[in-house]
């Protein structure tokens, strides 16, 4: 019963127009860099690496595909959460505007598998549409402008990772992005447990992440304090998978935060949906 549930969420994803924007979004972005870096990657790098030009020698393909794919992923992972939360923020609300909640509560089917089922594929999408952006970030990357030593700039130090040793960091840091972004899924998920519409709990959850940027930002030392709780502090972390040597600890510990939230944000959306009273 589970697997006809999650079949029926992932077909009543794919009929929603709003569920092709992230794919349109990311293949247009995408394009657009990997146009501006064929065209004009030399003078980027050379702009970013002007101070430490006098002292070193940079030699071989520089702009290369693993470079690409780093600075396409810099630039997408503040959009694709709004991305997913169009889709996942419209799971329970949705069905609630249009009328269609009460017929599903009324199944023979629990009320936790329903929010599981949704749960599920809305992780289903969060992956496929991180598999097309590896996909034509990554892959294209490689074919167009060739594999390379991967240049990471970062405030007080500048890392160098040889080419051979750059795909399983990114396998780490898309399979990190993944967790992080069904964080994201499933607090848009949670809110739309308490909305009748879908605007919504997409609202809030934006809403929501740009306050916790803020926070993190912000070098007070009362939020300082509350800075290690935030999903949004976390969600960062696949950066330091191209850290050599590699934080493992520091690793670990955003990976545990990160599954615990996801946990928080499940359990109130199976307790809250099973109290929930349908009238309509």
């Amino acid at each position: 019963m589970m697997y006809l549930l999650f079949k029926s969420e992932l077909i009543k994803i794919a009929a929603r127009p709003r569920s092709y924007i992230g794919f349109i979004a990311i293949a247009v972005i995408v394009a657009l860099i990997h146009l501006a870096m064929y065209l004009d990657g030399l003078n980027y790098i050379s702009f970013i690496t002007g101070p430490i030009q006098s002292a070193f020698s940079l030699q071989g393909n520089i702009v290369n595909g693993n470079l690409v794919c780093f600075i396409i992923l810099q630039t997408l992972i503040i959009q694709i959460p709004l991305l997913v939360a169009l889709v996942t923020g419209d799971m329970l609300s949705g069905e609630a505007a249009m009328g269609t909640i009460r017929l599903i509560a009324t199944r023979p089917v629990s009320r936790y598998s329903i929010v599981m089922s949704k749960f599920f594929a809305g992780a289903a999408y969060t992956f496929v549409l991180l598999l097309f952006l590896g996909l034509i970030s990554l892959g294209l990357g490689l074919w167009l402008f060739g594999p390379g030593d991967l240049i990471v700039l970062k405030s007080e130090e500048l890392i160098i990772i040889q080419g051979t040793d750059t795909l399983w960091r990114f396998f780490c840091a898309f399979g990190i992005a993944f967790l992080s972004l069904t964080v994201i899924a499933t607090f848009s998920l949670a809110l739309s447990c308490f909305a009748d519409n879908s605007i919504g709990p997409i609202i809030s959850t934006m809403a929501v992440i740009i306050l916790f940027t803020i926070i993190g930002t912000m070098e007070i030392p009362f939020f300082d304090k509350i800075k290690p709780y935030l999903f949004t502090t976390h969600m960062v972390i696949w950066r330091n998978f191209f850290d050599n040597p590699l934080p493992i600890e520091l690793i670990r510990n955003s990976i545990v935060i990160l599954l615990a939230h996801i946990g928080v944000f499940l359990s109130i959306t199976l307790i809250a949906f099973k109290r929930k009273d349908i009238l309509s």
